[in-house]
């Protein structure tokens, strides 16, 4: 496993793992990595000959200052997961490299950047768009992986590939969790036993009304029972508990169900979380 600075070392070891006839499989990564990237790491081993890993906290991310700063940085462990998982490059640029002191360009994600995250993170998803373009440019992967525990990224990064015509398939790879549900985050570290007991419960409610839709509930009807049931824990903080079309991510009421998904946001002790589940689950992947 080779660890790079550069744009000019990607692009020569992308060039000549191409011109051997090997394909290229990415999975870009802000660090702090655990279960859910090494998920992501095996995919990509899997269908690519040459994995590419980028490990970069993007500043353009984050509308508090405080927490870019509060981010985990755990270099040696990043690049020891990326090693097992048979990573053969991983490219650590600076925040100059990626961003030069005159850089002057931002992507502005449309409709799908609105509701949900976007409004309560304003800002966020500009710079997530900004970023992962960026890095698809000089990767050039074949293929690149992105997992859906954050679905609205995904939504817009597969919109964003497609509206642009950027040369790349978009795989989203299943959220993994622990043995309780809760969605395996780099923040689930920073929760107390006891938030950490209540934060699996945002993944069981949100299950639940998966599968009351399944059987027949209406949508609107499953996300008030699911809203009621979170509020009754004076300890989590709804941010927002809705279900969406998965294309559109506009709300669903009564349609049907085969194309919707569960999205929660919430803070559990001072640690925001998010999950979704979609209610009738199908391939991820696309061009």
């Amino acid at each position: 496993m080779r660890i790079v600075t550069t744009i000019a070392d990607v692009r020569t070891a992308v060039r000549d793992a191409k011109s051997a006839g090997r394909a290229v499989s990415f999975v870009p990564t802000m660090g702090a990595l655990h279960g859910g990237h090494a998920s992501l790491l095996h995919r990509a081993r899997k269908e690519g000959s040459f994995v590419v890993a980028s490990i970069f906290v993007n500043p353009l991310q984050f509308n508090d200052p405080n927490d870019l700063a509060a981010y985990p940085r755990t270099a040696e462990a990043d690049e020891a997961l990326c090693k097992s998982a048979g990573v053969d490059l991983v490219w650590r640029p600076t925040a100059e490299t990626i961003y030069p002191a005159d850089f002057d360009t931002r992507v502005e994600p449309g409709k799908l950047a609105a509701g949900l995250e976007g409004l309560h993170r304003p800002g966020h998803f500009g710079g997530m768009a900004t970023v992962v373009l960026k890095l698809l440019n000089v990767v050039t992967p074949d293929v690149a992986f992105f997992g859906l525990k954050d679905f609205q990224q995904f939504a817009i990064v597969r919109r964003m590939v497609r509206d642009l015509d950027v040369p790349v398939k978009i795989v989203g790879c299943p959220t993994v969790r622990e043995e309780d549900g809760l969605a395996m985050s780099s923040r689930n570290a920073k929760l107390s036993p006891e938030s950490r007991m209540l934060a699996a419960h945002l993944s069981r409610v949100i299950h639940a009304a998966a599968r009351a839709m399944r059987s027949g509930e209406r949508a609107d009807r499953a996300r008030d029972l699911a809203f009621s049931d979170l509020s009754s824990q004076s300890a989590i903080e709804i941010e927002y508990l809705e279900v969406v079309d998965r294309d559109s991510l506009l709300p669903v009421v009564d349609e049907p169900t085969a194309n919707a998904v569960v999205l929660v946001a919430a803070v559990v002790g001072g640690i925001r979380l998010i999950d979704n589940v979609e209610v009738v689950p199908r391939d991820k992947d696309s061009s």
